[in-house]
């Protein structure tokens, strides 16, 4: 697998070619003819064409992150709309680089845990805010742990759902981490398409 650096003008970031030594960097009409399927696009969003970039090499089959210099939930969206595998903070730490990388290489999807909430949050209202039974399917479910579950997947943070419940963060975790275990989820993604009746599981 390539990794590839695909920026405009002159922009370059020194800690993303210490995370991958042996990437290189390339033009947005470069990437286009020179990347294919199983390459890795890491795509700089400095500019207004790296959204229609985006959606060109998805279709190539290209696997794509897209950095962004001041993350917003917005370009996120648009990001993931685009079929990008990630979206990450362009002065993200060399270990950051590395797990987005892990992550999004095996059919992952991966963005910041300051956007994981309201992605998820809107993921749930997109989808019909649980039209699925909900009753049937958190029937499993402790009413504490139903609090915790309807909670976060509108969208809060564990320590949001601490306060408003007056527990802990820590008692959060661990009725979020049963209520995984009851539901067959692995996390917040699949716990909306879960209550949303988009994810059938065993």
């Amino acid at each position: 697998m390539r990794h590839v650096l695909v920026v405009s003008g002159r922009s370059t970031l020194p800690r993303w070619h210490h995370a991958f030594p042996d990437g290189w960097t390339l033009s947005a009409t470069e990437a286009t003819s020179r990347l294919g399927k199983g390459d890795h696009a890491w795509v700089l969003g400095d500019n207004d064409a790296w959204l229609p970039l985006v959606e060109t090499l998805v279709k190539q089959g290209v696997i794509c992150v897209v950095l962004s210099w001041l993350p917003r939930k917005e370009e996120a969206f648009q990001a993931l709309g685009a079929g990008a595998r990630g979206y990450a903070h362009a002065l993200g730490s060399i270990e950051l680089l590395h797990e987005v990388a892990l992550v999004t290489m095996h059919h992952g999807l991966w963005v910041g845990p300051e956007l994981l909430t309201e992605v998820v949050g809107a993921t749930f209202r997109a989808l019909g805010g649980g039209l699925a039974d909900q009753a049937g399917v958190l029937a499993e479910l402790t009413a504490r742990e139903r609090d915790v579950v309807l909670a976060v997947a509108a969208g809060h943070t564990n320590k949001e759902v601490a306060r408003a419940l007056a527990i802990t963060e820590r008692t959060v975790k661990a009725h979020l981490g049963a209520a995984f275990r009851k539901l067959g989820v692995r996390d917040r993604m699949q716990l909306i398409l879960k209550l949303s009746g988009h994810l059938e599981t065993t």
